[in-house]
């Protein structure tokens, strides 16, 4: 079953530019991260990766995320491969605007400093202009071979609202409107802004990492009420909150925010793990189930390295959890929503 991003569904008392052409996009409820793809944190081979979309595709995952940020390309030119020989019309591809890659021989003798585990050898410029949208999206076509990108978002406009919302947002308008995009939208690791973004301009689905997960809802005070009173698309990455509940008992080494866990929070982690055994179920397997609970999240993306990885996440995403988990979770004191 594939959740929908409503083009053209609006609040009717809410302002819009669009013209409500076109065929509503279709998301499947898990989707693949691609950021391994670029050799996040260490190396990936072609063919490992190709075997991972090969396995999600026989899953059916259908809605694959990329960016030029992941690998300085790298992800990008592997997704477009592995997805070109299949039908174009059954897939859904998302990718990100905000940082262009500028060549930068001189360092290429370097690793990325940014956590990718391949050559120094372009650099990476903030740009949201109107100019910046279109050489990012020209540049990402021919990376990943594909005719069209499904939804574009800004990635990480948190310094740039202004730039991003008088210049960046207008042309992606544009774009959909001229079907040259399916979907417009922005992904970032708060909630905060990205409510705004929902609030204030015309973005048919956002991405929010980390902010609504197993371990912290910040994200029902702001931005999934929102969402769901104007039916913008929720997509939920980060849902192990960097690795803290990716396995069933968190260890003193986690990692939470792209850094080593505080104490505090691998406690909490763990207190979670110990009420979800109760329950016979895996602290990831709930971290997956319950972030689909909620009426704004259209997908989950997960990023994922290899076929193993892949088998692993679709086993952890077909497990029944029981509701009363939930319960269980929220008289702890453990869950901000209450079932």
């Amino acid at each position: 079953m594939t959740a929908v991003v409503q083009r053209g569904a609006r609040d009717p008392a809410r302002p819009t530019t669009r013209s409500g052409v076109g065929s509503p996009l279709r998301l499947s409820p898990l989707g693949f991260g691609a950021s391994q793809g670029g050799n996040l944190y260490r190396a990936t081979s072609d063919e490992q990766f190709a075997a991972a979309v090969d396995t999600a595709w026989a899953g059916g995952v259908r809605y694959f995320d990329t960016a030029p940020h992941y690998g300085l390309g790298l992800s990008e030119r592997r997704l477009g491969a592995a997805l070109r020989s299949r039908p174009r019309g059954e897939y859904v591809v998302s990718t990100k605007v905000g940082r262009l890659l500028v060549p930068s021989p001189e360092t290429a003798h370097r690793r990325d400093p940014e956590g990718f585990d391949v050559p120094a050898d372009h650099r990476r410029v903030w740009d949201f202009s109107r100019d910046g949208v279109h050489r990012s999206l020209e540049a990402s076509l021919r990376r990943t071979g594909l005719d069209r990108i499904d939804v574009v978002y800004l990635h990480d406009p948190d310094e740039h609202w202004e730039q991003a919302t008088r210049e960046a947002i207008p042309a992606l308008v544009e774009l959909r409107e001229q079907g040259v995009i399916g979907a417009v939208g922005a992904g970032m690791n708060q909630s905060a802004m990205l409510a705004r973004f929902v609030a204030e301009t015309d973005v048919d689905v956002v991405m929010c990492a980390g902010r609504y997960t197993l371990l912290e809802q910040g994200a029902l005070t702001d931005l999934l009420p929102l969402a769901q009173a104007r039916h913008v698309g929720v997509v939920v990455a980060g849902v192990y909150n960097s690795g803290l509940l990716a396995r069933d008992m968190p260890p003193t080494d986690a990692v939470y925010d792209y850094q080593q866990a505080p104490a505090e929070v691998i406690d909490q982690a763990r207190r979670i793990a110990r009420v979800c055994q109760m329950y016979g179920v895996t602290l990831p397997q709930a971290a997956l189930a319950f972030v689909r609970r909620h009426p704004a999240v259209v997908s989950t993306v997960v990023g994922m390295r290899d076929e193993a990885q892949v088998t692993e996440t679709l086993r952890r995403s077909a497990v029944d959890v029981p509701d009363q988990l939930w319960t269980a979770l929220y008289d702890e004191g453990l869950l901000d929503v209450q079932p």
